[in-house]
């Protein structure tokens, strides 16, 4: 449907209101980011936040205006003492009184007689601005605002202070609201009567107008009723957007799977340790879903080493109880490789087929793999995201498991189930969310969460040391190597760049080298697959007992023989990297220890980090630290990948909307899943006015 035509006033472009012309139209258009050949519009001004106010009600008299403060004062002109000829640098000033003293307007560079004709001696006018001293006296360089007394009321006595651009005058900017403010039409109310009575928050249109021309300086604040009312409704079209996309994804077209727990039982008698408590719950739920007619759509967080793929070979097998399939994808061949060693042993002794897809495979035996998935031969299939390419058929595939969810967006997930497998979908990922960023960014999926380790997993020791300390800890180093010891060493960059001065990881690998000899194997992200693979696989037998790695290790790799990690410039990795590369040791039984090399100053944030790290593993209080350290966009490293960013709400602040708009979209959706009727309209008016509007066709028919 197009867009309502009451909504027209807000998307009328800057332009084509009086005063903005093409100059200062292109300047908003790069301000507010409106996309490639598109202009600004209405709506972009009144989406635009103050960031203060400031108050000039007090009107207490000269005598009683405090220095520094902002005062709007009742004067009569005295006198214009004009700089002397030839001196540019002093100003023109103006002398003032009223009933309670004295004041001295200071102008500098005032040319052409402005000043005279709006301060003409003898007469009355208001003026507005900070009051200043000098030497004796009070004083006002270049007031605000100068009015004539019958002009009081155009003297806005609470303004808004709005951030701005280069080339962009707040006054400019003002007069540009005053109109968007006019242009405001009647809208349906969104929000539930009960909601907002609960609340005491404003209609829409109100909600703005206190926030752009505030009477009183409290009705702009961060946290007044207009300012909340404002941030929930962004936060409820982004949850309303993104239950739409999630009903699309799970129409009942799903398959209610009948298990017989046969295979489960088989698979849990092959484990070489017995299940968590988390563990069994998530697979619980996931057994719950499956026996729906709807799709799955479950979201399984664990921290690093909380038996993630376990619970996905459960969720596969209860799928093949059914006479289903299921895919295991993973964001690299390397990762892909590992869940299938994970898996292999487990599944065979269970009675499950399992392959491995990859790119590399002779072209024989791909054709015997492609025949066993079209027949149904085989169970499950691992591989990257060359299981979904064209030429690979399914005989039935029933579950889509994903690893590493945040390098797999919304878009994909659309296209995966667009294959028209029905297809249920587990997604795995070791990064703890906080549930806040859940529902940001994946409002749209249950989630089951793995808190703790398995049984056997040690405690890692976490120590950091500056890099000077170099020689101690390879002295160090050594007298572990006799015992037979393997450890991770961790650099952040591959080539010496001159911007960063970093120690390359060849460079690394050759001064390590010196002292170790061929004991040393290398692998960084400019090297082909079979050479990184032949480096990991020298490590993994223990032929190599040290890894210089750059990051491609940080997901997935499991060596349980290998119980120290150090990581070299510490300082540049963030919270939730440093926790990942960190849970690449404590696999096996011996105890770990992860060093931290940093490079001297650290800056307060890099502290931060490093003694968060220190202190704790629990992933979940580590991905709280990294919100708060470095706020909401880069915690999944998506600042680019179109993650929803946020105009009115401010995350910290509003962060307790944020679940009520979820749970209030929910409800509307389930009540209403056609958006019908005059509710339904409103909340189709909504999504237009925040820009979610490409969800609208989703919306159910009937």
């Amino acid at each position: 449907m197009p867009r309502p035509d009451t909504l027209n006033p807000l998307f009328r472009t800057l332009t084509s209101l009086k005063g903005v012309g093409p100059q200062l139209g292109a300047l908003f258009s790069r301000f507010f980011g409106a996309p490639e050949g598109q202009e600004a519009v209405v709506l972009d001004v009144l989406m635009h936040m103050p960031s203060g106010v400031i108050d000039r009600r007090a009107q207490n008299g000269i005598a009683f205006a405090p220095v520094g403060s902002i005062a709007t004062l009742k004067l009569h002109i005295d006198e214009h003492i004009v700089p002397p000829r030839g001196n540019n640098r002093a100003p023109l000033r103006v002398r003032a009184h009223d009933e309670t003293g004295e004041i001295t307007l200071i102008f500098f560079g005032a040319k052409g007689g402005w000043v005279e004709r709006s301060l003409p001696i003898g007469e009355t006018r208001y003026v507005s601005g900070e009051i200043g001293f000098f030497g004796r006296e009070k004083q006002m360089t270049h007031p605000d605002y100068i009015v004539e007394p019958e002009k009081l009321d155009t003297l806005p006595l609470v303004e808004p202070v709005y951030p701005l651009t280069h080339g962009l005058s707040s006054k400019a900017l003002r007069r540009v609201v005053a109109t968007a403010l006019e242009a405001i039409p009647v809208m349906p109310e969104w929000i539930g009567h009960d909601r907002r009575a609960v609340m005491a928050w404003p209609g829409f249109g109100d909600a703005l107008r206190h926030i752009h021309a505030p009477k009183r300086p409290s009705e702009g604040d961060i946290v007044s009723p207009a300012r909340l009312r404002l941030a929930y409704d962004e936060y409820l079209a982004g949850q309303l957007a993104l239950s739409l996309v999630r009903s699309t994804l799970v129409k009942a077209s799903g398959v209610a799977r009948h298990m017989t727990g046969d295979l489960t039982s088989r698979v849990e008698e092959a484990l070489p340790f017995a299940l968590t408590d988390g563990q069994r719950l998530a697979i619980a739920d996931i057994k719950d879903d499956l026996a729906k007619p709807t799709r799955m759509s479950r979201l399984l967080q664990g921290d690093v080493g909380s038996g993630k793929t376990v619970v996905a070979l459960m969720a596969m097998a209860a799928v093949a109880e059914d006479g289903a399939q299921s895919a295991l994808m993973a964001p690299t061949e390397l990762l892909a490789a590992q869940h299938f060693r994970t898996l292999q042993p487990i599944a065979e002794k269970a009675g499950l087929n399992v392959v491995l897809m990859t790119g590399k495979m002779p072209a024989a035996t791909r054709r015997k793999v492609l025949a066993g998935l079209a027949s149904g031969a085989i169970h499950v299939a691992v591989g990257t995201h060359a299981l979904f390419q064209a030429g690979v058929e399914f005989h039935n595939l029933g579950l889509t498991v994903v690893d590493e969810q945040h390098r797999f967006g919304v878009h994909q997930r659309l296209a995966l189930s667009e294959k028209g497998h029905k297809t249920d979908l587990l997604v795995m990922t070791a990064t703890p969310i906080p549930r806040t960023l859940v529902l940001t960014h994946f409002g749209d999926m249950d989630v089951s969460v793995l808190r703790e380790k398995p049984a056997g997993r040690q405690p890692i020791d976490t120590a950091a040391l500056p890099i000077s300390e170099y020689d101690r800890v390879i002295a160090r180093l050594r007298a572990r190597f006799d015992e037979g010891v393997q450890a991770y060493w961790v650099c952040p960059l591959v080539e010496e760049s001159e911007v960063l001065d970093v120690v390359a990881a060849e460079d690394r690998h050759a001064e390590l080298r010196k002292v170790f000899g061929d004991k040393v194997a290398l692998v960084h992200g400019r090297m082909s697959a079979s050479e990184k693979q032949a480096a990991m696989e020298r490590f993994q037998s223990g032929d190599a007992q040290i890894l210089v790695a750059t990051t491609v290790i940080e997901v997935g790799v499991d060596v349980p023989d290998a119980t120290i990690i150090i990581i070299e410039h510490a300082e540049r990795f963030g919270l939730a990297q440093l926790h990942q590369l960190r849970g690449r040791v404590g696999r096996g039984a011996a105890r770990s220890a992860c060093l931290l090399l940093y490079t001297e100053p650290l800056s307060e944030t890099a502290k931060a980090r490093i003694e968060t790290i220190c202190k704790t593993d629990d992933g979940f209080v580590i991905a709280e630290k990294d919100l708060e350290l470095r706020g909401h966009g880069d915690l999944l490293g998506t600042r680019q990948s179109g993650m929803p960013g946020y105009r009115i709400a401010v995350p910290d602040v509003h962060s307790h909307l944020l679940e009520m708009a979820h749970n209030d979209a929910r409800a509307a959706l389930d009540h209403n899943p056609g958006l019908k009727g005059p509710e339904g309209e409103a909340l189709r008016m909504l999504l237009y006015v925040f820009r979610k509007d490409l969800a609208i066709p989703l919306i159910k028919a009937g």
